[in-house]
């Protein structure tokens, strides 16, 4: 009797599992949940806030033109204030709770870094993590499909055109997690194929509050560039400072510092800093990517326009685009299947495409400059 209720059980369980399998590979009708976790409040919260609003704004455009075979695309997003441990629980929460069909967005590097076994074990198609970092980009995660340069790519831009203008003596102020020592490993790397190291190294915290001591270390050396590997508040603290020590010294910052919201707390101190950028112009509407995210901010009465936001809203198309190449009835496995095969392909005239998994599908960087006003110019 033990043993046949034992058997009994086991087969309970077996026939559980299966029919679980069987629901994960049915056709989705009605509305296509996106999930996404990201910083909305906290130092770095515009960051989240841009690319948020560019996605919503791109999906909107999307839905009222009938969505992907009649079915609306819906974004549900969740805050995680930058904290690792919030986006594991928030990505949990999406995919087990609410069942979302993709994740898209969930941003920064410590928090990728954090998600990407579940969303592996999980087989999630997940597009854009809003990271450059090359530690999430490796080959097991083939569910994973990045849109974004990465840092290496932004690194090696700022180091061939110092070496372009002669600059050689350079300083590194980095911030305190996975992600300025991955900027830092990849800027050191590009001056190394140059027979070249930084004169001095600083870090700053998340909240910028170090900023003026780490500034310090710099201006102890004859440095006449720094870069700045940081995001958010450091950013902006971190110029500050750097100003108030040597005003006149060039610095150079990647596309994470870029939102509105650091233009408009820098102002006069952000002129002339040059930002490397993984995104095209955003107010240079004769490329149709960009004529078609300003039309889809227009729809919405928007006219403030970001790098983070256009970034947003091409992560939504390349999600949509691989919705439509998954047919009429998806599953996971089909999107899945469908962005691996996009092998070349456009949205909005940028030339995009997916190799072998880690896949990646722009190395798009130029400079721009802070031009006053508070705006960029390239």
């Amino acid at each position: 009797m033990v043993a046949a209720r034992g058997r009994c059980r086991w087969a309970i369980g077996l026939v559980a599992l299966m029919g679980a399998l069987a629901a994960s590979a049915q056709p989705v009708a009605g509305e296509l949940l996106i999930g996404q976790s990201a910083a909305f409040t906290g130092p770095l919260g515009e960051l989240g806030l841009e690319a948020r609003r560019g996605a919503e704004l791109c999906l909107a455009q999307i839905n009222a033109q009938g969505g992907v075979f009649g079915r609306q695309l819906r974004l549900k997003t969740i805050d995680d204030a930058y904290d690792p441990a919030r986006t594991e629980a928030n990505v949990r929460q999406l995919i087990e709770q609410d069942q979302v069909f993709a994740l898209l967005g969930v941003m920064g590097t410590p928090n990728n870094e954090k998600v990407l076994p579940l969303i592996a074990e999980r087989r999630v198609p997940f597009v854009a993590p809003l990271t450059g970092a090359t530690t999430i980009r490796r080959a097991e995660y083939d569910s994973v499909f990045h849109v974004r340069a990465s840092y290496g790519d932004e690194a090696r831009k700022i180091a061939k055109h110092l070496a372009t203008i002669g600059t050689t003596k350079v300083a590194v102020i980095h911030q305190n997690n996975n992600f300025g020592r991955d900027v830092l490993a990849a800027f050191e790397a590009a001056l190394a194929e140059r027979q070249l190291k930084p004169l001095a190294v600083a870090t700053v915290e998340n909240t910028g509050a170090d900023a003026a001591a780490a500034v310090a270390t710099v201006l102890k050396t004859e440095a006449n560039a720094v870069v700045l590997a940081t995001a958010g508040k450091p950013t902006v603290e971190s110029i500050r400072a750097l100003n108030a020590g040597r005003k006149g010294l060039p610095m150079y910052a990647l596309s994470v510092m870029g939102t509105r919201g650091a233009l408009k707390a820098l102002g006069a101190d952000g002129v002339g800093v040059v930002v490397s950028q993984v995104m095209p112009f955003p107010w240079n509407a004769a490329l149709p990517l960009v004529r078609e995210y300003q039309q889809a901010m227009a729809a919405q009465g928007v006219t403030e326009y970001s790098y983070l936001g256009l970034e947003g809203c091409l992560n939504a198309r390349v999600l949509a685009e691989g919705l439509r190449r998954a047919g009429p009835n998806p599953s996971r496995e089909k999107l899945l299947a469908a962005l691996a095969g996009m092998k070349q392909f456009e949205i909005g005239k940028l030339a995009l495409g997916y190799g072998r998994s880690p896949y990646v599908a722009s190395s798009y960087v130029e400079l721009s400059i802070i031009a006053p006003g508070e705006r960029f110019r390239r």
